[in-house]
């Protein structure tokens, strides 16, 4: 009987990154920013703060959609959709698509919300309840809101035509579209995936839910101390908003273009907790078990990985638990590790945090270098590796590993490493 021929995996290549951030309306911006600890949270504008315990959040500053979409096409989008419309277009020029060649039946966009447009929800509500009942609510209430809308957007402002969705899974809902938008090309169902996520749930349900859960930092005298993931004195998280995009590319297809390739997609690990609805499992054994099967994935030791962006909320539950899940994930090798939270300076955003966290970790590699873990001032004897404390730290990284853990037990562990063709 002749044996089964084993197709080889198709290789999976980063050609292209944008992002919109609390600390940088460009990746450029962005990173500048995060390597010299800039805190991007404030005094919250966006609403009167008065009777909320929480006064302080990331808000993007000096946003101008009127740069990346039309007018008209605005007054028809959630924030949640122009952050991601313009992350986007940063991303495919960057990449240097050439749009006018690509095959756009295999052109996919995985891009998720872990929310969608809250917004938009809180302004039809006020108009149902102030201004003339249901009658008044807009024919586009829907289509703003829901959380696949930017996926559809971007595929039709490009005519990409494949795959086409999105995820959402709290906090790692952006890391899962990166995951899905690798396997697919793997599997030969497309050739470039656009893919990330988007947040912009900076309004008064948002941060009152938040608030209603005891999850968020009410150290509001002292707004850029607030988000101090691994501190001592961490008392919740930051919550941010924004969206990060990359270009994911079958490397075959990157090189035949001659495309600038930023990193390679090497492994995932999706795993869920099964235990609890907002806390993680004792010891961090979902997060151990996606960070095992991501460098399974990657065909990886433990050793080899030199920066983890940790998913590190700033409270106590998640840093503690994470820094466990490292200790055993890694053995003795994660107290050689560089591991920082870069919501110390970007808040946490939330369905756009892990896409824009691997952008991190993509930067990590090009520049050797680890962005710091500012605000830590208080060492927590639980949380005893190397956060990259306030200054960033020049090391020669090949491999970078970035955490995603969502409300509902979802955990997601990316791994990127330099590429060698």
């Amino acid at each position: 009987m002749e044996e089964p021929m084993v197709q080889k995996r198709r290789r999976v290549v980063v050609t292209g990154i944008g992002a919109v951030t609390p600390i940088g309306l460009s990746v450029e911006e962005f990173w500048n920013a995060l390597i010299t600890g800039k805190s991007g949270v404030d005094y919250i504008t966006y609403f009167d703060t008065r009777d909320y315990d929480t006064k302080i959040a990331a808000e993007v500053k000096n946003f101008d959609p009127l740069k990346f979409i039309d007018r008209k096409t605005v007054q028809r989008m959630d924030l949640f959709t122009q952050f991601a419309m313009a992350a986007t277009a940063m991303a495919v020029e960057d990449a240097r698509l050439p749009l006018d060649k690509l095959d756009h039946e295999r052109v996919g966009v995985i891009y998720g919300s872990g929310i969608g447009g809250m917004w938009t929800y809180h302004r039809q509500q006020e108009t149902v309840y102030q201004y003339g009942g249901p009658q008044r609510i807009s024919p586009f209430f829907v289509p703003m809101m829901i959380s696949d809308i930017a996926a559809g957007y971007i595929a039709m402002r490009y005519s990409f035509k494949g795959p086409n969705y999105a995820t959402t899974s709290a906090c790692a809902t952006s890391a899962h579209a990166i995951a899905d938008a690798m396997m697919i090309i793997q599997r030969g169902d497309a050739d470039v995936v656009v893919t990330g996520g988007s947040e912009a749930a900076i309004c008064p349900m948002g941060v009152g839910g938040f608030n209603a859960m005891k999850a968020l930092s009410t150290r509001n005298d002292e707004p850029q101390k607030a988000s101090r993931p691994f501190d001592a004195q961490r008392d919740g998280f930051v919550i941010g908003e924004g969206a990060g995009t990359l270009i994911l590319e079958e490397l075959n297809h990157a090189l035949s273009r001659g495309a600038r390739i930023y990193a390679e997609l090497a492994g995932v690990g999706l795993t869920a907790d099964a235990y609890h609805i907002t806390q993680p499992a004792p010891g961090g054994e979902g997060a151990v078990r996606a960070m095992r099967l991501a460098l399974k994935d990657a065909n990886l030791r433990p050793e080899d990985v030199d920066y983890i962006n940790a998913h590190g909320t700033s409270t106590p539950p998640n840093d503690r638990t994470e820094t466990q899940a490292i200790k055993t994930a890694f053995g003795d090798h994660a107290y050689k590790l560089l591991v920082s939270s870069t919501k110390s300076m970007t808040g946490h955003l939330l369905g756009a945090a892990g896409a824009v966290e691997a952008i991190v970790s993509i930067l990590s590699i090009v520049n050797n270098e680890a962005p710091p873990t500012i605000n830590y001032e208080f060492p927590d004897p639980e949380c005893d590796l190397n956060y990259v404390p306030n200054k960033p730290i020049k090391k020669n990284i090949n491999v970078a590993m970035s955490n995603a853990f969502g409300f509902g037990g979802h955990n997601a562990t990316l791994i990127f490493k330099r590429f060698v063709e």
